[in-house]
This record gives structure tokens, C-alpha cells and sequence, in this order.
């Protein structure tokens, strides 16, 4: 007769600490780190105020800013909640970045040129480089990074952690439409506009990788090519261009003051590219189920 008794079963660990949890729960990560990001946009505000106006001080200001968000990402923001991951590796920066900046030139010269078909967008002579500077460092530089770090970096990643995949692109898309009502010539269609093509765009960039660089590049090229290459409005901001360039048409087509942004070839071609990315993203199992929570490795491709 075999008289081995089984092994005891391991006591469970122990409990986590109340306060533990609630400082590791995602939300307690987003709210942590936007109000690290407000603080540093006040600390960068301060600094850049004492800056002469001009091309220069459009150039240190941007840069400037972004290093220090970029501190404070690297300090504060990347050791928040449960699953701490670094959306901002030096690794594969220089990669992605470039090969986001690749596919926005073509997207948008696509969008530029569907536009020129329609009849819609035409060159009229040669343009000027005087917004240059502005339109590389503030519309392209400083509004990529920022507005990155803080759409997909922060709202996105902890809503993400919390919700699940469908609700963080739903959130953060419709928070980074409502951000443009502020701009010059938005409206509400604007708005929806940038929700669902960027919003999806950029969302889909971020699942894909889990890094903010393919987003990052993809937001400079919009904006650069569109503006600078195109003298296309960038976002409702009608900044001249190396190309003097018009708009003329129905709003469908031409997105009105705001510029093609808003419009519906802008809407299909890259709420098409968004869908890839997307489709690309879930294939590569970065789709977090709704409600989830779990640790999300970077794509391998």
C-alpha cells in the first residue's frame, strides 16, 4: 500500500497593498501622467518666453521642449502603472520614424493628387520658403512629438491598459479631433475628420509597434509634405508653401478653409491606410480584448 500523502498545496500569495493597487491601476497612470505632461509644457512655456521672436527661437523652443518632454517621459511617465514599457526607445527610432515619415509623404501626395484630378487643387506658380522653418519645426516637430506623447503615449496607453484596444482608439481619436476645434477655420466636421482618419492612423501606428516613432514620423510627414511641399493648409493653418497652390471646389472635396484634411478624399485614403495599419496591428495579436489587461509585446515586423 502506498502510504505517501500528496504535498501540501503553496499558501497564495499575498495580497497586494490597497495602496499599491490603486498606484499601479491605469488610470491612476493616466491621470499621473498627464498632469506630468502639463507641467512640463508650463516649465517649457516659461523657458521659451524669454526667447527673441524669430526663426531661432522657433527652432531652440521646439527643441527645447521636446527634450525636456522627453525627460520627463524617460523619468516619470515610462515607470507608470503595472505593466511599465518604454513607447519611446532609442531602438528602432531612426527606422521607424523615417518609414513613418515615407508613407505620409506618399498618402499625402496621393490625397493631393486624387485633388488635382477632381479638379479641385492646382499649382499657379512657384512658392516661397518663409514659412519654412515654421512649418518643419512647430507644425511638423514639435506638433508630431507633443501631440503624440500625449494622444497615443499617454491617453491611448493607459486607457488601452484599462479598457482594451477598441475603446482606447475610440477615446483617443475622438480627443485628438476635438483638440483641432481650436485651430483656425475648424468645424465640427473638421473635427470628425481628423478623428477618423489621423485618430485611426495613428492609433493603428502605435498598436502596430508598440513605439511612438512610426506615429511620430507619420504625424511630421503630414503635416511637412502637405504644408511645405503641397501649400496645402496644415490643419486649418494656411502657411505658405514651395508651391503656390489653390484650393477650389466644393468643401466634400476640398475640406474649405480648413483644407484637405477635412475632406472626403483625405477621409477615404487615410481611413484606408489607418484600416491597414489596424488590420496589420491585430494579425500581429497588439489587439488588447475589451475590458483586458495584459502585458503586450512589441511587433516583430
Amino acid at each position: 500500500m502506498n502510504t505517501d500523502l500528496p504535498a501540501a498545496a503553496p499558501p497564495p500569495p499575498p495580497a497586494e497593498p490597497l495602496g499599491r493597487r490603486i498606484w499601479r491601476h491605469p488610470l491612476t497612470a493616466l491621470v499621473t501622467g498627464l498632469a506630468t505632461f502639463a507641467a512640463t509644457a508650463v516649465l517649457a512655456s516659461f523657458a521659451v518666453r524669454y526667447l527673441p521672436e524669430g526663426p531661432v527661437a522657433a527652432i531652440v523652443g521646439t527643441l527645447l521642449t521636446i527634450g525636456l518632454l522627453f525627460a520627463a517621459y524617460k523619468l516619470v511617465i515610462r515607470r507608470l502603472g503595472r505593466h511599465r514599457h518604454d513607447d519611446l526607445p532609442l531602438r528602432g527610432a531612426l527606422r521607424d520614424s523615417m518609414a513613418g515619415v515615407a508613407l505620409a509623404a506618399v498618402l499625402m501626395s496621393a490625397i493631393v493628387g486624387v485633388a488635382a484630378l477632381a479638379g479641385v487643387y492646382r499649382i499657379v506658380g512657384p512658392g516661397t520658403t518663409s514659412d519654412a522653418v515654421e512649418l518643419v519645426f512647430q507644425a511638423g516637430l514639435f506638433a508630431a512629438f507633443v501631440e503624440e506623447v500625449l494622444f497615443r503615449g499617454i491617453l491611448f496607453r493607459w486607457v488601452e491598459e484599462w479598457a482594451g484596444s477598441i475603446v482606447a482608439m475610440a477615446v483617443s481619436a475622438l480627443a485628438f479631433g476635438a483638440a483641432h476645434l481650436a485651430n483656425d477655420n475648424a468645424s465640427w466636421l473638421a473635427a470628425l475628420a481628423i478623428a477618423l482618419e489621423a485618430g485611426l492612423m495613428l492609433g493603428a501606428a502605435y498598436m502596430l509597434t508598440r513605439s511612438l516613432w512610426l506615429a511620430i514620423g507619420i504625424h511630421f510627414g503630414w503635416n511637412v509634405v502637405q504644408g511645405l511641399v503641397w501649400d496645402v493648409p496644415v490643419s486649418g493653418f494656411p502657411l505658405r508653401g514651395l508651391v503656390d497652390a489653390r484650393l477650389e471646389g466644393p468643401d466634400l472635396l476640398t475640406g474649405g478653409a480648413f483644407g484637405l484634411e477635412a475632406s472626403v478624399i483625405a477621409m477615404v485614403l487615410a481611413g484606408a491606410t489607418g484600416a491597414w495599419l489596424l488590420t496589420r496591428a491585430v494579425r500581429a495579436g497588439q489587439l488588447i480584448p475589451l475590458g483586458g489587461l495584459r502585458r503586450v509585446s512589441p511587433a516583430s515586423g
